[in-house]
């Protein structure tokens, strides 16, 4: 039977459509005076959810196996915990709320939405769209100087998302390019897996202009992981063609050269000359560390860190970080997390609440790789392998230089849910297309 892609017959809709209209919104643009809060895509998270209790309901359908129970919701306990211990009760609903939200009620949705390998190819395929749509955007931000400031000059490619959420669009591309790379290389028909290495190398453009070091080394370890996973001699010819891009746009048409190069430089300075948002970044990871010895169980409650941080932030910390352009004015945005989920989680959950979520994830990973390994030796799903275990190591690596918030973040939350599905369900599903 053909593994290509094909739209749902009618009167016989995909439950998964709700999903996909999450990430239908997530491609309209940010107002430039949002504050990075929540936006559309959130509320419709919201109502998938909804949709989901109500099918399941009408089914008189179990909602979830023990295992998927006990993975996904490990991550209540420090939450419960934390909430108790915010400073005001608003602040532990507000940081309760979304918590749930991203890495329990959608995930836990879009598990159970997702039906099978056609429903999962079809979200892969839609977060390759949107990355393609924010890429283009992105590009074209870039090409006229319509982008946010970057070293005085207005070309750092941020798609719709604009300079409140200035790691949006980097985000979204990553995912799809994981998702593109994963389709590649796996066993569905050929004229797909062209379509989707050529999806995956046009991605690597707006990536690279994004100018973010996390979603770059995220991806290099992602799009590692994966080719090895595929096999030696699948690694070695599409990193050879994504090597081959490379030098023809960086050497050839000098896409960004001198502003890539001294990027990429960088990540080599950030112990002997960082610069300043590195050593923002470095501040804050010890800020949050030092709210952790003072409560090393519990944290300093949920949304909490901006509240201690100048009792523990050193003078090397900056008033905020100047954000411009993509049709904002000029404003310093203030520094009100580390940029590490891991010191984020640490410094207002405390040791439990970190052991409950990274506890989670690594279980998914596990799940995710024994499938993987499974499906590598014999049977179909290969791809849906790669791109379920590459999007959890790829958000599992940029975690440790972002953290969640802003509009984006709800493309997280419906990720972990495609992760989920592949570790919990797809993994184990009988061979089929």
């Amino acid at each position: 039977m053909s593994h290509a892609l094909t739209l749902p017959r009618a009167g016989r809709l995909s439950p998964v459509l709700p999903v996909l209209a999450v990430v239908a919104l997530l491609a309209l643009p940010v107002s430039p005076t949002a504050e990075g809060g929540a936006g559309p895509a959130d509320a419709v998270s919201g109502l998938v959810v909804l949709f989901c209790v109500v099918r399941l309901l009408r089914e008189r359908r179990r909602p979830l196996s023990r295992r998927a129970a006990v993975i996904l919701g490990l991550p209540v306990v420090g939450l419960a915990v934390a909430a108790t211990g915010a400073s005001t009760a608003s602040a532990g609903l507000a940081g309760l709320g979304r918590y749930l939200q991203v890495f329990v009620l959608v995930p836990a949705a879009v598990l159970l939405l997702v039906r099978d390998r056609r429903d999962f190819r079809l979200l892969a395929w839609a977060l390759v769209a949107l990355a393609g749509w924010e890429g283009a955007i992105g590009v074209h931000q870039y090409l006229t100087g319509t982008g946010a400031s970057y070293q005085g000059r207005d070309i750092r490619a941020v798609g719709t998302f604009g300079v409140t959420d200035v790691m949006g669009m980097a985000t979204v591309v990553s995912f799809g390019l994981v998702c593109a790379l994963g389709l590649a290389l796996g066993r569905t028909p050929l004229r797909q897996r062209m379509i989707a290495a050529g999806c995956a190398l046009a991605l690597l453009v707006p990536l690279a202009l994004s100018f973010s070091r996390g979603a770059w080394i995220a991806t290099a370890v992602t799009c590692s992981a994966q080719l090895v996973l595929a096999g030696l001699r699948r690694a070695l010819a599409v990193g050879a063609a994504a090597v081959a891009v490379g030098v023809i746009l960086v050497g050839g048409f000098g896409v960004g050269s001198t502003q890539l190069q001294e990027r990429v430089d960088s990540i080599t300075q950030v112990t002997d000359a960082p610069d300043q948002s590195v050593t923002d970044r470095y501040t804050m990871w010890a800020a949050a560390a030092d709210m952790w010895r003072e409560r090393p169980l519990t944290g300093v409650g949920l949304k909490g860190f901006p509240e201690h941080r100048d009792a523990h932030a050193s003078l090397a910390l900056s008033a905020g970080s100047d954000t411009e352009g993509a049709g904002a004015a000029f404003r310093k945005q203030p520094l009100l997390s580390p940029h590490n989920m891991y010191f984020l989680v640490l410094a207002e959950q405390g040791l439990i609440g970190l052991l409950a979520l990274v506890g989670s994830w690594l279980a998914l990973l596990v799940c995710g790789l024994r499938g993987l390994a499974r499906v590598r030796r014999h049977g179909p799903g290969l791809d849906c392998a790669l791109v379920g275990c590459g999007l959890l190591v790829w958000q599992l690596t940029d975690f440790a230089y972002a953290d969640i918030g802003g509009p984006s973040t709800v493309l997280t939350a419906v990720c972990f849910g495609v992760m989920a599905w592949w570790a919990l369900n797809g993994s184990r599903e009988v061979p089929a297309a």
